[in-house]
C-alpha cells in the first residue's frame, strides 16, 4: 500500500442486553480484522460489559433500549468506520467469511451494501432449508443503508435500489454462524417474547385483528416452511421448526386480538422500556 493510500476503516456493530453467554465468542470472531468493535448495550445487568471490555478494539456504549430497529440504526450511526458490519451477539463470523468481506471492500469501494449467508445451528444440526439459510445484508457503507422491517424482525435496506446482478455479486463465500437458541425451550421463550413485540407494535399502529388470518395463516405458514421451502429435508428438526413457525404466527395474531379486544394494554412479558416508534 502506498503512503498516499489510507487503510479502510471497518467497524463491527453489535447491540447487547445480558449477553454474557455470547458476547466473548461474537467479538472474538470480528476483533482481529475489524478496526473497531462498537458494542451498544442497553444497560445489561450481567457480565456483558466486563467481558466486552477485555478486547482492546471494543468501544462500549450504553443507551436505553427502544426497539431492535432503533437500537441497530443508532449503532451504525455511532460506528466510526466508513464500512460497518452489523451482527448480533449470538452470531459468529467464520474465517472464510472474514476473508471474503475484506476482499470485497478492497475491490468494491463504491458499493452500498453486501449480503452474507446466515447458517443457523439448532436442534443438534445446521438448518439449511425451510427459509432458515438465506442471504442478508449486513455489510454496509456508512450512510448508504439502514435497518428497517418490523420489530423485532429487522433487516438492512440499502437506500438505493440494488440490481439482481449486484445482489449476486455482493454475496460472500463463508457463512455467518447463528446460534439462535440454546435449546428448544429457549426457542419457545423467544417465540413468546417476539410475538409480544410484534403484537404490541401492530396494536400501537392501529392494526386490526382478523379472524380469517387467525384461522388461515398458521397452517399456511407450516405448509410454506415444510413443503414449499423444503423444510422436510432437515428431517425431524425441519418438522419441529415448521410447527413452531406456525405457532409463532398464531401467537402474534392471538396477542393482537388480546390487545385490541380486552382491557390488556401491554403483554405481560414485554420489557417496560419497549416503545412503539
Amino acid at each position: 500500500m502506498s503512503q498516499s493510500e489510507e487503510p479502510i476503516f471497518l467497524s463491527a456493530a453489535i447491540i447487547t442486553y445480558n449477553e454474557e453467554k455470547n458476547i466473548h465468542d461474537c467479538i472474538a470472531s470480528v476483533h482481529d480484522w475489524c478496526d473497531e468493535v462498537l458494542v451498544l448495550d442497553s444497560f445489561s445487568t450481567d457480565k456483558t460489559r466486563e467481558l466486552a471490555e477485555k478486547f482492546s478494539r471494543v468501544r462500549f456504549v450504553q443507551h436505553p433500549f427502544d426497539g431492535h430497529i432503533q437500537q441497530k440504526n443508532r449503532a451504525i450511526e455511532m460506528a466510526r468506520g466508513s464500512w460497518i458490519f452489523s451482527l448480533d451477539a449470538d452470531e459468529r463470523v467464520t474465517p472464510e467469511l472474514a476473508g471474503s468481506i475484506q476482499k470485497f471492500i478492497k475491490e468494491n469501494p463504491e458499493a452500498a451494501a453486501a449480503r452474507v449467508y446466515r447458517l443457523t445451528y439448532h436442534l443438534g444440526k445446521f438448518i439449511r432449508y425451510g427459509g432458515w439459510y438465506n442471504a442478508r445484508y449486513r455489510l454496509i457503507r456508512k450512510g448508504e443503508a439502514f435497518w428497517g422491517g418490523e420489530n423485532p424482525h429487522d433487516l438492512v435496506s440499502p437506500k438505493k435500489r440494488v440490481s439482481l446482478f449486484d445482489r449476486r455479486r455482493c454475496s460472500f463465500k463463508g457463512d455467518l454462524i447463528h446460534y439462535s437458541f440454546s435449546d428448544f425451550s429457549h426457542q419457545i421463550d423467544t417465540i413468546n417474547k417476539f410475538s409480544s413485540i410484534v403484537a404490541f407494535t401492530r396494536a400501537g399502529k392501529k392494526r386490526k385483528f382478523s379472524l380469517l388470518k387467525l384461522i388461515v395463516k398458521p397452517p399456511a405458514k407450516f405448509i410454506e416452511i415444510y413443503i414449499f421451502k423444503f423444510g422436510f429435508l432437515d428431517g425431524i428438526p425441519g418438522f419441529i421448526l415448521s410447527v413452531s413457525s406456525s405457532f409463532s404466527m398464531f401467537a402474534k395474531i392471538a396477542k393482537l386480538y388480546e390487545l385490541t379486544h380486552t382491557d390488556i394494554e401491554r403483554p405481560g412479558n414485554l420489557r417496560g422500556d419497549y416503545k412503539v416508534q
